[in-house]
């Protein structure tokens, strides 16, 4: 049975049929399936579905469509179903012709888990997979050598180096004779070459290509592009595709550039290879690194332009090729690649939009794989309904099959995209990519504020600074720049004095340089990138006077966030929420001072809303936040690096909400704030992604409505905390909001001299 179903598979890769209104058979399951007409797939089992839960051998090709087509979400709860049917006892499969399909259960589980990035997750389910086989025998060889390639490139993308050489090896030990023949030897060579590409064996993965003779790379390349293979609706293309971009990426490992060269433009040169979004960016990538090689800037610019236009098409930073390529592309370095060409060329204004565009990227990916889902609650409901739209259309731009219709897509999901951009721009940032080119930035820059954006790749470090509405783009040296900001923070939470050499060292390596364009402005708005997030610049200092003593500061996650940020009310809002020192059921958690600190600002607002203790509450919070312009709160923050969208706010909980207030409840929060203050612990910590955006509770009160945040870097002092910011609500009195932070910390450095004591606390925000 197996053989004969396997074999109506490949016999069915030339076959096409229609979607039928009636229940799908087996025969038009395997036939829709082996020509990877997996849309047809979903939506006849969908149908089926509807009118009753599936059996396994019906559920697992639903699941199969799923997988193929990257509908995660999907794929998950479909699994979940065919697990429960497992339980019960309905074991059969179909499409492999399987008695017991638990070990395909636990096989798409993995492989979706590695192109979600979750590589522990898919090394599990590669081993459950493995003790299935282990355990039932038998000759599905197929079983042991797929789970031995993805428990190998899960363990060398999850950094186990080791662990993964040791599965590659077991691969390589594993025999493809069976009774019924040597009929496993192209399954052991794509799956050892899948396993080696990604360890970066590229000798060995070449050898693994070779291994097969039922396969020649350039014998399929020929019939592509004289279209001999590419017919009706089949799906050779997307069975090959993978082998020949990995001989041509093993190619140039070994040093066969020109090789390497000749074959990525034969792909480039076929249709069809432009709708297999996640392997075309790569290869784009890759004749652009060559073309750099050889010194061809400007045709190096181009592949990277092209590889970026497909990368922002795409929703999520999802690696939807990895499990069959065992290779995951690094997005964020295509664009770090085009930067330098375009500071070589200096073209800094392009250069500019490019490290916005790719911070714009690095926030898209991050809430995508989160999928937060309250990301539309509260918007406008047109907006609302634009964000559904959008996200559908844009989830499903992925490569599927050869397939007709692919343009169309595209420009479907374009169109969403600029509805929802129209009716909701900030819902729209938080989707696609968005950027804010230099011209516009003199209308939203004060004439006497200067950016400075950091861009921070390594050993290199670029710094842009905008200033009387002229641009200028410098790299600077930042070996070591990671462990000296590393020991400067250190040091200042010891309140040790030899903080103050490294102050004036890290001032030499990212601001004197700039000295000359910063020389005519008064205030410094600073966007930080990478390690530079966790620098408390107003501590840096020139040999005279720290940065604070010299200017107001204020900071940003990008600059494009300027278009999106209200312009701030000077003076201080009379109508104010406090909430100080809540009940988080453990004495140790206390703040006493803190709720000194809340009643005399409270007192002074005149119109504030004072809630303590129990009172001080997420419930509270979420339901009359809205209603004021300005939120005090003083309590611990908690910083998540490993899941920055879990960071949160410690407030008293109730019957309703657990008194975590994370950064992902925030993006589905609705205020009307000109000001947040955040007198807590580590608010302003977030994670460090590839590419940036740190995403804590800074940007998640600034996408929630508010024009200003002010929170802190390190664990505060709890009195000088206290006197920091009763002075900062009286300096708001009569001044904008980033020079009243900055009179507060001069005023509190004159009693506690060291900067552990003032320098941890900085706005974000309009400044006003």
């Amino acid at each position: 049975m197996r053989t004969l179903t396997r074999f109506s598979l490949v016999l069915a890769m030339a076959l096409g049929a229609p979607v039928p209104s009636h229940a799908i058979s087996g025969n038009e399951q395997v036939e829709l399936a082996g020509s990877g007409r997996y849309e047809e797939l979903r939506l006849a089992l969908e149908q089926d579905a509807a009118r009753g839960p599936l059996k396994t051998r019906d559920l697992h090709a639903l699941c199969f469509a799923y997988s193929r087509t990257k509908r995660y979400a999907k794929l998950f709860e479909c699994l979940d179903k065919m697990a429960a049917n497992l339980a019960r006892g309905d074991l059969r499969t179909r499409l492999f012709g399987l008695d017991d399909a638990t070990p395909v259960l636990h096989l798409m589980r993995g492989e979706a888990q590695l192109e979600l990035g979750n590589f522990a997750a898919a090394a599990e389910e590669a081993k459950k997979a493995l003790a299935w086989f282990k355990e039932e025998g038998g000759d599905d060889a197929d079983i042991e050598l797929e789970g031995l390639a993805l428990l190998s490139m899960a363990s060398t993308l999850g950094g186990q180096r080791a662990e993964g050489e040791k599965y590659a090896r077991q691969l390589e030990e594993v025999s493809t004779f069976t009774l019924r023949g040597n009929g496993y030897v192209s399954v052991k060579a794509m799956a050892l070459a899948r396993a080696h590409m990604a360890l970066g064996n590229y000798q060995k993965t070449l050898d693994a290509i070779a291994s097969d003779r039922l396969f020649s790379v350039h014998a399929f390349l020929d019939r592509l592009v004289s279209g001999a293979v590419v017919t009706g609706k089949n799906n050779w293309t997307w069975q090959e595709l993978p082998r020949a971009f990995m001989t041509n990426r093993a190619l140039r490992g070994i040093g066969q550039t020109g090789q390497a060269k000749a074959g990525y433009d034969q792909l480039l040169a076929i249709p069809q290879v432009r709708d297999n979004g996640e392997i075309y960016w790569i290869i784009l990538f890759e004749r652009g690194l060559i073309a750099e090689g050889e010194g061809r800037s400007d045709e190096a610019a181009d592949f990277y332009k092209k590889a970026i236009e497909v990368i922002e098409q795409q929703r999520a930073t999802i690696h939807t090729e990895a499990s069959k390529i065992g290779f995951v592309g690094d997005k964020q370095r295509v664009y770090e690649r085009l930067v330098d060409v375009l500071y070589a060329r200096q073209r800094s204004a392009d250069a500019f939009e490019y490290i916005e565009r790719a911070k714009s990227r690095a926030l898209v990916d991050m809430l995508a794989s989160k999928q937060v889902a309250s990301l539309q609650a509260g918007a406008a409901a047109d907006a609302a309904r634009e964000f559904d739209e959008a996200e559908a259309e844009l989830t499903a731009q992925v490569p599927v099959s050869a397939q007709e219709g692919k343009q169309g897509q595209r420009a479907a999901a374009a169109r969403a995209a600029g509805r929802l951009r129209s009716a909701a721009p900030e819902l729209g940032s938080l989707v696609t990519v968005s950027s804010l080119p230099l011209a516009e930035l003199r209308a939203l820059l004060p004439a006497d504020e200067a950016l400075v954006q950091y861009y921070y790749q390594g050993q290199l470090l670029y710094a842009t600074v905008y200033a009387g509405g002229e641009v200028r783009m410098l790299r600077l040296e930042a070996a070591g720049l990671d462990e000296d900001i590393r020991r400067f923070r250190e040091l200042v939470d010891q309140m040790d004095p030899q903080a103050a050499t490294l102050a004036r060292k890290l001032y030499d390596s990212l601001l004197r340089p700039l000295e000359g364009p910063l020389a005519k402005s008064q205030r410094l708005l600073i966007v930080p990138h990478g390690a530079l997030h966790y620098l408390p610049f107003s501590a840096l200092h020139d040999g005279r006077k720290y940065l604070l003593e010299r200017y107001a500061l204020r900071a940003l996650p990008s600059a494009s966030v300027l278009k999106y940020l209200r312009k701030g009310k000077p003076g201080i809002a009379r109508q104010m929420l406090v909430l100080g020192n809540p009940d988080l059921g453990d004495p140790k958690l206390d703040l006493p001072s803190a709720q000194v600190e809340a009643e005399k600002i409270a007192q002074r607002a005149g119109q504030a809303r004072l809630l303590m203790r129990q009172h001080a509450s997420e419930s509270a919070l979420k339901a009359d936040g809205v209603r004021y312009p300005a939120l005090h709160i003083a309590s611990h923050g908690i910083f998540n690096a490993r899941r920055p969208l879990d960071s949160h706010l410690l407030l008293a909980r109730d019957g309703d909400n657990d008194g975590k207030l994370t950064v992902s409840e925030l993006y589905g929060l609705r205020l009307d704030a000109d000001l947040v203050t955040l007198s807590a612990c580590e608010t302003g910590l977030g994670q460090i992604n590839t590419g940036d955006d740190v995403v804590g509770l800074t940007r998640g009160f600034l996408y929630a409505g508010a024009s200003n945040v002010v929170a802190s870097l390190w664990q505060v002092d709890d009195e000088a905390t206290s006197q920091l910011m009763i002075r900062f609500y009286e300096a708001l009195a009569s001044h904008p909001k980033a020079e009243a932070l900055r009179l507060a910390q001069l005023d509190v450095m004159k009693k506690y001299p060291h900067p552990y004591f003032w320098s941890a606390f900085y706005l974000t925000g309009s400044g006003q």
